[in-house]
């Protein structure tokens, strides 16, 4: 791998302080609050571990030694039912605009379907614009309430799509 090159891959055990101060600060750039959201996540310092299970997959987006974001598929909170949540997907400004908002999306939503989900929910914030557009345009719907218990009470937008 190039030092200049961008890539999209699994999380490894030396990724984790990277992969929660990358997340950390994007949250912080948009003014998300730091209650109810995956700011105060515990599993934020402990990514891949939290992910290392056949039904979940952390993936971030690198630069050479650095991790400028990622995203990640798990099963949904608290729910009873066969469906995955899109989790912590975040991007610093340096990987946005690139495409690989729409890259990452197709890594996760393949491993989802791998594993065997029928849908896949997600949470967001309502002024995360190019974040939602993102969404919709690979067959997210809008619906009215939260599924299952994510914690992320702040989080006011939620969304599903059928696997």
């Amino acid at each position: 791998m190039r030092k200049d090159t961008i890539v999209i891959r699994e999380i490894e055990l030396k990724d984790n302080p990277k992969t929660a101060k990358a997340i950390r600060s994007v949250l912080i750039e948009f003014g998300v609050p730091k209650v109810g959201t995956a700011y105060e996540d515990e599993a934020l310092d402990c990514m891949a571990e939290t992910y290392d299970n056949d039904k979940k997959k952390y993936f971030v987006v690198a630069k050479g030694n650095d991790i400028l974001g990622g995203a990640g598929i798990s099963p949904l909170d608290n729910y009873d039912g066969n469906i995955c949540e899109l989790q912590k997907m975040y991007f610093m400004a340096e990987a946005r605009g690139k495409g690989l908002g729409s890259e990452m999306m197709a890594k996760c939503l393949e491993f989802a379907k791998q594993a065997g989900f029928d849908q896949c929910y997600l949470e967001t914030m309502p002024y995360m614009d190019d974040a939602r557009k993102l969404y919709r345009k690979v067959g997210f719907k809008s619906i009215d309430k939260p599924m299952g218990d994510t914690g992320h009470y702040s989080c006011s937008v939620w969304m599903i799509k059928d696997l």
